[in-house]
Formats: structure tokens, sequence, C-alpha cells
């Protein structure tokens, strides 16, 4: 879908699932991703969002939303941060397997804005740091989500 082709778009629906853990940094990236899809859309976009617990219950959420025949495309969001155990990387990388394992059940692309830091504390500016840096992603999610559904509606009208 690039520009041309969402000048004359019809509305489609997006879902997005956010992690309530950190919700003040996930919400960025649910912002921006709103905003920079609107733009890229021309509007054509409907974002829906659904709030879980944690980055643990996105991929059952996301699985049911893509079956619902709703949505064109779902994503998931959350910050899963070291919490002084391992358990954050194999939370994120288990949610990340997830989400992969619905998309190819359901065949709607589900994306992933499931981020693990290296370093974080609860320092001002770590937390600032943080903040901006989920806008970057939610912008770029959009980006992406408009880029594989283009790519999938292309490869649909030649098949």
């Amino acid at each position: 879908m690039n520009q041309s082709t969402t000048e004359n778009a019809e509305e489609f629906r997006v879902a997005v699932v956010k992690a309530r853990w950190h919700a003040d940094i996930v919400d960025q990236y649910h912002e921006a991703f709103v905003g920079e899809i609107a733009r890229l859309t021309n509007g054509h976009a409907v974002v829906d969002a659904y709030d879980v617990p944690g980055a643990f219950e996105i991929p059952l959420m996301a699985r049911d939303l893509a079956r619902s025949g709703r949505y064109a495309a779902v994503l998931g969001a959350a910050f899963v941060v070291d919490g002084g155990i391992y358990r954050h990387e194999f939370v994120a990388q288990t949610v990340v397997g997830g989400l992969m394992q619905a998309q190819l059940e359901t065949d709607i692309p589900i994306l992933s804005a499931v981020l693990t830091p290296q370093d974080f504390d609860d320092s001002e500016a770590r937390q600032r740091f943080f903040l901006d840096h989920f806008k970057i992603k939610g912008r770029e999610a959009a980006e992406a989500c408009v880029s594989i559904l283009s790519a999938r509606a292309a490869v649909a009208a030649t098949a």
C-alpha cells in the first residue's frame, strides 16, 4: 500500500494488543502507530486496541483476533525488562515465537514490538529514552504493517 494505493483504498482494520506492564512506555508505541498508520493510509486504517495483563498473554489474544476475520493485521506490543532473573529473555523469546506461530496458523500478518532492553532502570533518563524509543518503534511498525499488507495484496493480485 504505497501512497497512491492508499488514496483509493477501502477502510481496513488493524488490532494492537498491548501488555499493561510498563503501560506508560507501551502506550507511546500505540499512539505513534495510530498516528503514523493514519498518515500512511490517508485515514483508511481503523485501529482497535486490546489490553492484556502482560507479554505472555499477547500471542493468545493475537491469534484470537486474527481468527476473528475482522483484522487485516495484528500487532503485539510489550516492554519486557530484566527483573533480576533470566525470565525476561525467556518471556520475550516465548512471546515472539508464539506470535510467529499464530501468524502462520491464521494466515494474518502478526507483527511484534515485544522489546527487551539490554539495560533498564527506573531513572528518569532511562524512562525518557524508552518512552521516546517506543514512539520510534510505533512509527516503524506502521510502516511495516502497510508494507506487508501491500506486498501480500500484490501477490494476491498476480495469483
